[in-house]
């Protein structure tokens, strides 16, 4: 490009800003879309209000959507971006706090208008003195105007040309880091295959987006590339942990040969779940919206004993209200597959935000001794293997599982290598067979396993009844008897504890670290991040990082005990310490907790960590 230069950058962060009704979060899909299929690693944070639509220009409804890209893999959206779009004045005031001090501020000066300003409650009409910002590194764009122009000879009303300001912003940020236009022009005809002309339209100011950047160099010195390396044969997507937990639920019915049920009820952050199953009818998934959250988690329970593979999708709130029936799978010792999305609690909390504050409630908040796996994925793109991982689990052992996701890996996307399903272990369930038709009684079990035999209705010989109530182990009649419910009970917990799942691994100086740090779930990319920080100044540091939480990798205790200092991080007051304290005799952590609705900062995580290794 004549008069600019093209500078390669390891990997950059990106924030896409405005009104809940911008269209950022598909701008910031879309370009983490286009990145991944190019093989550039990806992290993203959806960051939206839980108003369904605030106030035009409000402070409380801006929603953002933050994507960092890489050469490599990526861990973490980043702490700072280094592009702000930002549409207007509210979204600016709301998100600077997230951007880098040198990074480039795009926004749309239609909107900062008096009144824009006012809305935004900016004392002046030195917006950009008043937040500190330097206005050489503003891109002042009049997007809305410009839009109208390209658009005015069309039949669109000024509604629906607003809402194609989006792709103008787009236009310049693909510009600016030398991205195909082409990719993004056949996610919109895809998307909007129904309805051509609004492609098209959208097509043609993403044209003039990229023009302007190109044809006036956007105030910018240089524009950016950012090549891929390490990049594995395959074919790559963004996908969000939503969108691959479904995915794994369906991969893993297959490899069982078992029908699909997913039985829900509508909540944030967990929805898209659902919306996402119920589009792959023709493969056999069955969805049902139900009426509630107790109802759903029954469905699920009646699907497995009718033979099918039940899963019922929720959030924090929603577990509150499926407890009883998931004890009843305990009991029953049917196979269930529970996922919760946890977000910002108690009660309503923070809808759209993220916490891992469920975890105690989904090990312990249940009446009686009710022992269930849960397993806890680290990223979008692991949320695959562990959707996959509990159904093996699930069905195998005939017990209900929980997949303790949060909103931060749920909304958020990474670049996944789509699997074969023959690259996928097989899942076996242990199914009554005509051999056991003369001695079957419904809490017979495999030796190895414990598990019971799965025997569904319509097979001849195997009648028979499972309910809430106790039964008796070698009859399976209903029974009182006092030694019966004890051994019952021995027998639910020891197969449970009796799970095989791998050693949790540690990454970093394993061998010689001062200080380890430990995580579960969703926290490992920022986690991840800060050990590498410090290991690059020098610091001995190791990270053990927890997938399956109950029950603990057979490696726990020699991991935890065995390094001089120990901090436990996690996003609520200590739960996952309290428990290892619990499980782990002298182990005594020291811990880092927020509750901020907010992922973690790699920046705070790391001057915390280094305080602790200098005490």
């Amino acid at each position: 490009m004549k008069g600019i230069q093209v500078k390669e950058l390891h990997q950059v962060a990106v924030r896409f800003s405005g009104d809940s009704g911008d269209g950022m979060q598909l701008a910031g899909t879309i370009f983490s879309m286009i990145s991944a299929e190019v093989g550039n690693g990806i992290s993203t944070l959806q960051d939206y209000p839980a108003d369904i639509r605030a106030p035009q220009g409000s402070l409380s409804g801006v929603s953002g959507y933050q994507v960092k890209i890489g050469e490599d893999e990526v861990l973490t959206p980043g702490d700072l971006c280094d592009v702000l779009v930002a549409m207007n004045a509210a979204a600016l005031k709301t998100q600077i706090q997230h951007a880098a001090p040198s990074a480039t501020i795009i926004i749309d000066s239609n909107n900062f208008k008096e009144e824009d300003l006012r809305k935004a409650e900016f004392q002046t009409n030195d917006y950009l003195g008043e937040l500190g910002i330097d206005g050489d590194r503003v891109v002042a764009c009049p997007i809305t105007s410009m839009v109208k122009a390209c658009l005015r000879d069309t039949e669109l009303d000024n509604k629906a040309v607003l809402k194609c300001r989006n792709m103008f912003a787009l236009g310049i940020v693909c510009w600016l880091f030398n991205r195909s236009q082409s990719l993004v022009e056949s996610y919109l005809r895809k998307k909007f295959k129904a309805k051509p002309d609004v492609a098209e339209n959208n097509i043609r100011v993403l044209h003039a987006g990229y023009d302007y950047g190109y044809n006036t160099h956007a105030s910018v010195p240089a524009t950016y590339r950012i090549e891929s390396i390490h990049k594995r044969p395959g074919r790559y997507m963004d996908i969000t942990g939503n969108k691959a937990i479904a995915y794994g639920l369906m991969a893993a019915a297959e490899r069982a040969g078992l029908r699909l049920f997913l039985g829900s009820y509508p909540i944030t952050p967990a929805t898209d779940i659902l919306n996402e199953l119920a589009k792959h009818k023709a493969m056999g998934v069955v969805t049902m919206q139900c009426e509630d959250e107790l109802a759903a988690c029954c469905t699920a329970i009646g699907a497995s004993f009718a033979g099918a593979l039940g899963v019922t999708s929720t959030s924090g709130p929603g577990i509150c209200l499926k407890s009883e029936a998931m004890n009843l799978a305990v009991m029953d010792e049917q196979p269930l597959v529970i996922v919760d999305v946890m977000r910002g609690g108690p009660s309503t909390g923070l809808p759209t935000k993220t916490e891992q504050t469920d975890l105690l409630q989904v090990l312990f908040g249940r009446n009686g001794e009710s022992p269930m796996p849960v397993i806890a994925p680290t990223s979008p793109t692991d949320c695959f293997q562990a959707a996959f991982d509990a159904c093996k689990m699930a069905v195998e052992y005939m017990t209900p599982v929980v997949v303790l996701s949060d909103a931060y890996i749920a909304n958020g996307s990474g670049a996944w290598r789509l699997k074969s399903l023959n690259d996928l272990p097989t899942i076996t369930p242990p199914m009554a067979t005509a051999a056991l038709r003369d001695t079957f009684s419904p809490y017979k079990r495999n030796e190895k396993t414990l598990a019971r035999y799965w025997a569904t209705p319509g097979m001849s010989g195997f009648e028979h009844v499972i309910g809430g109530l106790e039964k008796d182990c070698s009859t399976g009649v209903i029974s009182n008897n006092p030694e019966n419910h004890d051994r019952m009970t021995r027998l639910r917990a020891g197969k449970v504890a009796g799970i095989d799942v791998p050693d949790v691994p540690v990454f970093g100086d394993k061998d010689d670290a001062e200080l380890l740090i430990v995580g579960f779930g969703g926290t490992f990319g920022h986690l991840y991040t800060a050990m590498e920080a410090l290991r690059s100044k020098g610091e001995k540091v190791a990270l053990a990082h927890f997938k399956f939480i109950n029950p603990l990798p057979q490696n726990a205790a020699r991991v935890l005990l065995g390094y001089p200092k120990v901090v436990v991080a996690e996003q609520n007051l200590g739960q996952f310490a309290a428990y290892l304290r619990m499980k782990i005799d002298g182990f005594a952590p020291r811990q880092y907790n927020e509750v901020t609705g907010q992922p973690l900062k790699v920046s705070k995580l790391t001057k915390a960590f280094s305080n602790i290794i200098h005490q």
